[in-house]
């Protein structure tokens, strides 16, 4: 949720001038005095009281700004940054509690009450925080899914998944992949080499049937009910001897993956190859892809796949959160 609250900035930043303002107490009256004052200039010298410039004793001009203008833009500007920085934290606030008063809010921010009143205010007018009922607790309103959906829409997953797959294959010193859904296969859009020796098959756009893969039970994990059991109607394809066919049989691996939150596969889709897979999700926590490390059965044992599958759920995550997900 961090990820997005962070978006708000830009379209705050006027009413936060705005409260600054008047926390500084500018006096609008005197303001205006001061502009209808004439702009009379001496040429022989400074009119009583005067400011001057300190150079050669020359008058101020009207436009010319003093080291007091500077300091005062310096103080708005540092109050600015302190109230978005007050705005994001409380909306962060909402977003652990789902619903909290105004002195919950103040005791968390460590605000007065007014301070925190005020916050909420020009949150609420933007849509950004709603109100249960009249006096009632504030909770996180419909605008927040307006800027989480307009920044969504500009994560691509193969992008964002270069470095994690990068690194996930620096670790484990196996070929990282990166796959998606596409129709009844997935379909491998990222991959990075590890150090090892022996590197597996380039899978890099390739598309692999979602029984006999680790990503792919994954992605079949993660469908609705409906449309899983459907892809699981009748006996699959045979890869390998150990390749998962009998529907009873797939759907109950396929449970176990749902509790594990990882997939494994050894020697399913070609021989003498093992992989392991974790899923990766949007914002909603919805899974658009998964994330896995595959390579030579001799060096996947038991042990070794049990550190894989940690990799690849912890890869999983970074990447998940690369993608707006805060789960």
């Amino acid at each position: 949720m961090a990820y997005f609250l962070t978006t708000t900035l830009t379209a705050l930043r006027p009413e936060w001038r705005d409260m600054d303002r008047t926390r500084r107490g500018h006096d609008a009256t005197g303001d205006a005095m001061r502009d209808r004052t004439p702009d009379r200039t001496c040429v022989r010298g400074p009119m009583p009281g005067a400011a001057y410039d300190g150079v050669q004793g020359r008058p101020q001009g009207r436009g010319e700004r003093t080291m007091a203008d500077g300091a005062d833009d310096r103080r708005g500007s540092a109050g600015s940054v302190q109230s978005v920085e007050r705005a994001v934290a409380l909306l962060e606030v909402l977003a652990r509690s789902g619903a909290s008063g105004v002195t919950e809010i103040a005791d968390e921010l460590g605000v007065h009450k007014s301070t925190a009143s005020r916050l909420i205010g020009v949150l609420e007018s933007r849509g950004l925080v709603d109100q249960e009922k009249e006096r009632g607790k504030y909770f996180l309103g419909v605008g927040i899914l307006r800027l989480a959906g307009a920044a969504a829409m500009r994560l691509d997953i193969s992008q964002e998944s270069a470095p994690v797959c990068r690194l996930l294959a620096e670790e484990t010193g196996e070929t990282a992949n990166v796959a998606v859904l596409d129709g009844d296969a997935a379909v491998n859009i990222m991959q990075a080499r590890g150090r090892a020796e022996v590197s597996a098959y380039n899978w890099l756009g390739r598309r692999t049937p979602l029984h006999a893969t680790a990503s792919g039970k994954v992605l079949l994990a993660a469908l609705p009910a409906n449309v899983r059991d459907g892809l699981m109607t009748g006996e699959r394809e045979r890869f390998t001897r150990r390749t998962v066919t009998a529907p009873a049989a797939l759907r109950a691996e396929i449970a176990q993956v749902v509790a594990a939150g990882f997939a494994v596969t050894r020697e399913e889709l070609e021989e003498g190859l093992s992989a392991v897979a974790a899923p990766v999700r949007r914002f909603d926590g919805t899974v658009i892809g998964a994330i896995g490390v595959s390579g030579p059965v001799y060096r996947m044992g038991e042990e070794r796949l049990s550190e894989l599958a940690e990799s690849c759920t912890a890869a999983g995550d970074e990447l998940s959160r690369r993608m707006g997900f805060g789960g």
